[in-house]
């Protein structure tokens, strides 16, 4: 093994800023003279309280979170939302609206329809998840109790590039893939929801964003730990929540202030992805898998058209210091997850090395 770090481009876990590492290194046995390291501590100790509170505030500041919205440090994964979401929402009508534009919006349809009726607002599904629905591709029923999709599809690399229009329905986002990486303005949004091992922290932390009044209207057999409501009223700690992985967003946070906010986030996935995209468009060898409108800055998904091919070249990058380019497997070929935290210098050495795979093998 080498003592030298790579460069990851793994699409989760992914790579958290060197800064925040190397902070969380320095306390991590006695954390700021507490005499204890973060993961030891009692979360409801002045200390880790302390810890919590400024993290949520930072959050607040950075993504602008309006008033009347709460923010909740939750467990479960993402993936816990899929449920959590219809449990505590569909209540209000019986019926929800899903954009199916990927492999997680898709299982967060399906496990919705264990509670209401699902509309099936849009799919791309007819060219294996290769674009974005524009808006007026919608089938929006005015009745539903919220709009759902997810923002960005990491196995296929597509990214809406719009907010979608629903009236008076609440939208619900999984912004998990590119939370962190551009604005937002979270008052469109009735909950913005993502998991926190791609751009925020280590994995184990899925931070809620929700307008207060959609809470407390959950299904009669809602469980306890699923229900907005009670983690409202207890501030995420109605049992121990995740506190090694909250103060690492805190450092995440600390870090992307530095690197000028969202605005400055913006500006570096573009000039990433953009300078990826047009290595790729500009080679011989390689094809993207999505669509140029629907292209997502936060996983580059391509392709040679031969498995062997893309077989050497995962592994002549590997041995390059470019990990965990292999594709899933629903796609195939490569991808490259570039999330806030890899530095410009990594995507111009793979956008190099790719160079130079196409001329030896184009």
């Amino acid at each position: 093994m080498s003592d030298q770090r790579v460069y990851n481009f793994s699409a989760g876990p992914s790579m958290l800023p060197l800064s925040a590492l190397e902070r969380a290194g320095s306390e991590i046995t006695n954390y700021r003279g507490s005499g204890m390291s973060v993961m030891e501590m009692s979360h409801r100790s002045k200390v880790f309280v302390q810890i919590f509170e400024e993290t949520q505030e930072k959050l607040r500041r950075i993504m602008n979170v309006p008033e009347g919205y709460k923010i909740l440090f939750l467990q479960n994964g993402a993936s816990g939302q899929f449920s959590m979401i219809p449990l505590n929402l569909i209540g209000k009508t019986g019926k929800a609206d899903y954009a199916v534009t990927g492999n997680f919006s898709n299982l967060a349809y399906k496990e919705a329809k264990k509670y209401g009726q699902i509309n099936l607002a849009a799919s791309s599904e007819d060219r294996d998840h290769s674009y974005i629905p524009g808006q007026e591709q919608l089938k929006l029923d005015k009745d539903a109790s919220y709009f759902y999709y997810c923002a960005n599809n990491t196995i296929y690399g597509t990214e809406w590039n719009y907010v979608p229009d629903t009236g008076s329905v609440p939208l619900v986002c999984d912004m998990s893939s590119d939370i962190l990486s551009m604005p937002v303005d979270v008052s469109k949004y009735g909950i913005i929801y993502a998991g926190a091992q791609k751009n925020m922290a280590p994995a184990g932390l899925t931070v809620v964003i929700i307008r207060e009044d959609l809470a407390g209207h959950e299904l009669p057999y809602t469980p306890l730990m699923m229900n907005y409501k009670t983690m409202i009223d207890k501030d995420s700690m109605y049992n121990t929540p995740p506190c090694w992985c909250i103060y690492m967003l805190g450092l995440t946070l600390d870090w992307v202030l530095e690197q000028g906010g969202l605005e400055g986030m913006e500006k570096l996935k573009k000039l990433r992805s953009g300078m990826l995209y047009d290595t790729l468009d500009n080679s011989r060898l390689f094809r993207c898998h999505a669509e140029k409108a629907s292209r997502s800055g936060m996983n580059v998904t391509f392709r040679t058209g031969s498995d062997e091919l893309d077989a050497k070249f995962v592994q002549e990058a590997t041995q390059a210091g470019f990990v965990n380019l292999k594709g899933h497997r629903k796609v195939g070929g490569m991808r490259a997850s570039i999330y806030n935290a890899m530095p410009v210098e990594g995507v111009e050495k793979l956008c190099d090395f790719i160079r130079d795979f196409d001329k030896k093998n184009g």
